[in-house]
C-alpha cells in the first residue's frame, strides 16, 4: 500500500488519489480492504493551504511516475512549502547498509522536514542557528499575529514526517523500535521536539514476502505461519543506522532546498552553504 506525504489540508485529496490508483493498479486488493496512510505537515506560511491546489489526480500522477533510483530532495513533492529551523526545508533522504553475518541489508529514510526553531540548529557541536545572519521572517516578522489576529506561531512550530524502510526481516515490535529511534536522529541537529511540532515516525520491513497468508474471511482450520527476523540481541546496528540516516536526511533536505517566495510575498531563505562551512571550519580549528 502506498504512503502519501502532503500538506495539512490536502490529506483527503491524496487519500482519495491513492484509493483510485490502487483500484486501477491492484483491483484485487482494492476490492477487499484499503486504509492508505497519508502523513501531513503544515506549510501555511508559503502555501495557500485552503486553495485546494492538490487534487486526487496529483497523487495518481505521482504514483504513476514512481521509479527506482535517486529521490529528488529539497523543494519537491510534499516538501515544497516546508520550513526547517527557520530556513527553507523540504524533502530529504539518506540510507545505511548493515552487514549481518554473510548478508547485507539497507535502512533507508525519507523525511518531510518542517520543524525546529532557528536558535536550535547545531552541526557537530557548532551553534549554527544562533550564528546565522540569514533573515528568518517565519519566526521574526510577526506575520502569523497579523494574519491570525491574536494568535502567534512560536519558534519551532511545524512537524516532521519520517518514513523508515528496510529490507532486513523485522518483527512489528522491532519496526516500532526503529521508529522510536527516529526522534533521536531528529535531535542530533538540535530540535527538542517542541509542543507545537507533530513529529511522526513510520517504519516497515519489506522482508518475509509471502509469509503472511491469512485472508478474509479467516479459514476455520488451525494454521501456523513462520517469520524470519533479526534477533533482538543483534538489532543495535540497525538502530544506529536509523539515527544516522534520519540526521543526514534532515541536512540533505536543508542543503538541497532553495530560496522560495510563496503566497502573499512570503519568503523562506535557504541554508547559506558558505556561511555554514565557515562556522564549522572556525569551530574545528579551535
Amino acid at each position: 500500500m502506498p504512503i502519501g506525504i502532503t500538506s495539512s489540508h490536502s490529506v483527503g485529496a491524496v487519500h482519495t488519489g491513492i484509493d483510485r490508483w490502487m483500484a486501477d493498479a491492484a483491483p484485487h486488493v482494492a476490492a477487499q480492504w484499503m486504509l492508505p496512510v497519508v502523513g501531513e505537515t503544515w506549510d501555511g506560511y508559503l502555501n495557500d493551504i485552503n486553495g485546494r491546489h492538490v487534487a486526487p489526480d496529483d497523487a495518481v500522477a505521482a504514483l504513476d511516475a514512481a521509479a527506482n533510483g535517486p529521490v529528488a530532495e529539497g523543494n519537491v513533492g510534499g516538501g515544497t512549502g516546508m520550513n526547517c529551523y527557520g530556513f527553507k526545508g523540504g524533502t530529504g533522504t539518506a540510507s545505511r547498509v548493515i552487514a549481518h553475518g554473510d548478508d547485507e541489508y539497507t535502512v533507508g529514510v525519507l523525511i518531510q522536514a518542517n520543524f525546529g526553531s532557528r536558535a536550535e540548529l547545531r552541526l557537530g557541536g557548532a551553534d549554527i542557528g544562533a550564528r546565522s545572519t540569514t533573515p528568518n521572517p517565519i519566526e521574526e516578522e510577526g506575520w502569523f499575529h497579523r494574519e491570525r489576529e491574536r494568535l502567534c506561531a512560536p519558534g519551532g512550530a511545524g512537524s516532521a514526517i519520517v518514513v523508515i524502510a528496510t529490507d532486513a526481516p523485522m518483527l512489528p515490535g522491532q519496526c516500532a523500535a526503529l521508529a522510536r529511534r527516529g526522534t533521536v536522529g531528529l535531535g542530533r541537529s538540535g530540535t527538542v521536539g517542541g509542543h507545537f511540532s507533530g513529529d511522526i515516525m513510520l517504519a516497515f520491513s519489506t522482508a518475509n514476502e509471502g509469509a503472511l497468508t491469512s485472508s478474509f474471511p479467516a479459514s476455520a482450520e488451525a494454521e501456523y505461519e513462520t517469520l524470519r527476523f533479526i534477533p533482538w540481541g543483534r538489532i543495535d546496528p540497525f538502530l544506529t543506522a536509523v539515527v544516522e540516516a534520519v540526521d543526514e536526511a534532515v541536512w540533505n533536505a536543508l542543503v538541497a532546498a532553495r530560496d522560495m517566495v510563496g503566497r502573499d510575498g512570503h519568503v523562506s531563505h535557504a541554508l547559506p552553504h558558505a556561511q555554514i562551512r565557515a562556522v564549522v571550519e572556525e569551530v574545528g580549528a579551535r
